[in-house]
């Protein structure tokens, strides 16, 4: 196997494990969703991961880069996202809104939250900017410049994405096998504050990095 490749799959799995948004949302999802909310947060991540890639390797995210008040809007919008998430978990900390509803009635309404998840997801790692930094400035240092430089980069997007959708889908079925205990109120309220916490924490430092 190529020592490149190699190389790119260790600063990809450095990059997957560090607690990011992603994944305090796919925890955010999967306590309040189950396994497959879980699932569908991961698997809209991905799938932004991958749009992220394409617009690399086509050179829309380098527009967007050169770009600055266009790329610190994206931050800005991102932040917001992330905050908004932030305070709905904050609500539910301090019994705003009902509680997770408990595991048998998840599969009444099972696709519903799964297709939800699966929007946050996009949503979420779209309005990372630190997604378009990492596909714009570390993916073409692992591609030889040339004619098949965009299939290769198109590729490296994908196995980055498929990396992550594993990574985020082994979080949410740990989780979701913990649910009935996390889903005792007091522990559930605390697991909230702190997942509000960190969203709202998240998102102000995005939006500071815009200034």
């Amino acid at each position: 196997m190529d020592g490149s490749f190699l190389t790119f799959l260790g600063v990809s799995i450095l990059v997957i494990v560090a607690p990011e948004p992603d994944t305090a949302l796919t925890i955010r999802n999967t306590l309040r969703g189950g396994r497959a909310a879980g699932i569908g947060t991961a698997l809209g991540v991905s799938t932004g991961q991958l749009i992220w890639a394409v617009a690399t390797s086509v050179g829309l995210v380098a527009v967007l880069l050169a770009s600055e008040p266009v790329f610190r809007a994206v931050r800005l919008a991102g932040a917001a996202y992330l905050i908004w998430l932030g305070l709905q978990s904050l609500r539910v900390a301090l019994g705003a809104r009902r509680p997770w509803p408990p595991v048998e009635s998840e599969s009444a309404r099972g696709r519903l939250r799964s297709r939800a998840a699966f929007v946050q997801g996009i949503v979420n790692n779209l309005g990372n900017p630190k997604m378009a930094v990492f596909f714009a400035s570390v993916l073409p240092q692992f591609t030889a410049p040339g004619q098949g430089m965009v299939s290769a980069l198109a590729l490296l997007g994908v196995v980055f994405s498929t990396l992550t959708f594993a990574w985020l889908a082994v979080y949410a079925t740990v989780i979701a096998t913990a649910g009935r205990f996390l889903r005792a109120s007091r522990v559930q309220r605390g697991i909230e504050a702190v997942s509000g916490t960190v969203l709202i924490g998240l998102g102000a430092r995005v939006a500071a990095d815009a200034r």
